[in-house]
């Protein structure tokens, strides 16, 4: 071992140890946002212009600036970047800081600040501002300056404990059925975000299987001590931060549950992550204890879920998906590995079927649906210890795992509001506890009203629609009319987690309750009085008069 370091001996049973891009974090010791932050505008000058520049705070955004001056008018042009899932210009988003302009050469710079490296469209952010600015007649320059937020320490109250403080978006990758291909998922997703600039960490769950150690080779296949902290010090490979119980030097583990749940929990937290981006967690397989917690010992910004073809495996990964919804971790895609293959004659063949996929996203309303093929070069990549998207990064595999990519980055971002914090949702689904009504506001679409009892009927869940036949389970009048929800709590940004009472527990997606908007019915706004669920557990009641 490297002096100051212990191998993971201590790791054995019975030593168990007790977010695309998103907005900028709010500094509270500057003014507000809708001030400006341009320390001088251009004045009037008489004679022969003298070489100057302006200079506006290098760490606020800037979004404002004196009306007639040049930044203001450099300001409007930026206004025409949109930020393609916000639907905002980049000045509104608080992207632009450290903005001069130069009145004599006519040379601009400023600093297009995202808050990860992984931005999918910074390329394309840096060549829009750069037109939009040079459209303007006296600027002859333009220097953009592409950065990422620093990682800010992540708060006791954010749910991630010790190592992990500076963890700034956790994603999990899970299947809850074996042999999906889902360590291969998680491994190419962590090394394409590392490829798209972010600092990215994975953490292999699987104490029973561990994958990772035969998916990469790092130069030293071995998880450290340090004696003075017990802190664990991570292996690394092609930059990527790497823990598994594999590298422990222990092989397999043999040990019962409560015993596996512990080592994970002390693996996790006590590992000197640093700064991160994303950790990606690849979990084991199942519903159980280990899985539960994962999520109980840190907060996860998303989970990518994934599935084959079979039958079989959509009832599984129902399960898994049940499993996230009640513990709040939005599932942001469906990955539907070994979906298909190219045959020598050009057609694509579905070996297993079809139509898993898009079960599961209808179902549970996931945003996302990736389909990635059998290709033998994916999986002879992972047995040889180099992942594909490293050994082959311009193959066609490569550019989908690119796009699954850019899909976790997004949604994870849309999770994050104007200061870092939960975003404001655009959609509305609360209780109107005096008429015993459900009411339901959608993006872009007026309000409507719906009794509760038609929407639990409606459920497409396990529990009420057979699995195998499509039939459903129940029959209406099993359904009180006058049944009513105990909470309704958001799930992302793609449906609501409804508890009924009696205790059922509903995932209602955004597309089904837009689905039910002809069965709804008229309220009466003078007597409307909502509750809704507040995250921490606080239920709150408030009248709509």
């Amino acid at each position: 071992a490297a002096s100051g370091v212990a191998p993971m001996a201590q790791l054995v049973p019975g030593r168990v140890c007790s977010h695309h891009w998103g907005r900028p974090t709010a500094l509270p010791s500057l003014p507000p946002l809708t001030r400006p932050h341009v320390l001088c505008s251009r004045p009037a000058h008489h004679g022969r212009q003298k070489p100057r520049t302006v200079l506006a705070s290098s760490t606020a955004a800037i979004m404002t600036a004196p009306a007639g001056s040049m930044e203001a008018a450099v300001l409007a042009q930026l206004r025409q970047v949109i930020d393609p899932d916000f639907g905002e210009d980049i000045v509104t988003c608080g992207f632009i800081k450290a903005l001069s302009t130069d009145a004599v050469t006519g040379k601009v710079a400023f600093t297009l600040e995202l808050t990860t490296p992984a931005c999918p469209v910074k390329e394309l952010f840096q060549r829009q501002s750069t037109q939009a600015v040079k459209e303007l007649p006296w600027v002859l320059d333009v220097d953009v300056t592409m950065t990422a937020q620093p990682a800010k320490p992540i708060t006791p109250d954010s749910g991630r404990p010790g190592g992990l403080k500076d963890v700034r978006h956790v994603v999990a990758v899970s299947s809850c059925k074996g042999g999906v291909g889902k360590s291969t998922i998680a491994v190419n997703l962590a090394y394409t975000l590392a490829q798209m600039g972010a600092k990215v960490g994975i953490f292999d769950a699987d104490v029973y299987g561990p994958s990772l150690p035969l998916m990469v080779s790092p130069e030293k296949p071995i998880l450290e001590m340090v004696p003075d902290t017990k802190a664990i010090l991570p292996a690394e490979y092609e930059g990527v931060k790497i823990v598994s119980f594999g590298f422990a030097g222990q092989g397999a583990a043999i040990m019962r549950g409560a015993m596996v749940s512990g080592l994970i929990q002390q693996m996790l937290t006590t590992t000197e992550w640093g700064e991160l981006d994303y950790l990606v967690v690849d979990f084991p397989p199942g519903t159980g204890d280990i899985q539960l917690t994962l999520c109980q010992t840190m907060s996860f910004d998303a989970a990518v879920v994934v599935t084959t073809p079979q039958k079989m495996a959509f009832i599984d990964v129902a399960k898994g998906i049940r499993m996230f919804a009640k513990l709040v971790v939005p599932c942001v895609a469906v990955v539907e590995n070994m979906s298909y293959f190219e045959g020598d004659d050009g057609k694509r063949y579905h070996p297993f079927g079809e139509g898993s996929g898009e079960r599961i996203q209808a179902n549970f309303g996931i945003p996302n649906l990736m389909k990635f093929p059998i290709v033998p070069d994916l999986s002879a990549a992972g047995d040889g210890g180099r992942p594909l998207v490293v050994s082959d990064p311009t193959c066609a595999t490569s550019a989908a795992f690119m796009e699954l990519g850019a899909v976790v980055v997004r949604e994870v971002a849309k999770q994050q509001g104007p200061s870092g914090g939960p975003a404001q949702r655009t959609a509305r689904v609360v209780h109107d506890t005096s008429q015993n009504l459900i009411l339901v506001r959608l993006p872009g679409t007026p309000q409507f009203a719906l009794q509760p009892a038609v929407l639990r009927r409606h459920d497409t869940s396990a529990l009420s629609v057979n699995e195998w036949t499509g039939a459903r389970m129940f029959r209406d009048e099993d359904i009180p009319d006058a049944i009513a929800p105990e909470s309704i709590s958001p799930l992302g940004n793609y449906a609501v987690q409804i508890t009924w009472q009696g205790g059922f527990n509903q995932v209602a997606s955004f597309e089904l309750l837009d689905s039910l908007r002809q069965h709804a019915v008229d309220l009466d706004l003078d007597q409307a009085q909502v509750s809704s669920l507040l995250p921490g557990g606080l239920q709150v009641t408030a009248s709509l008069a």
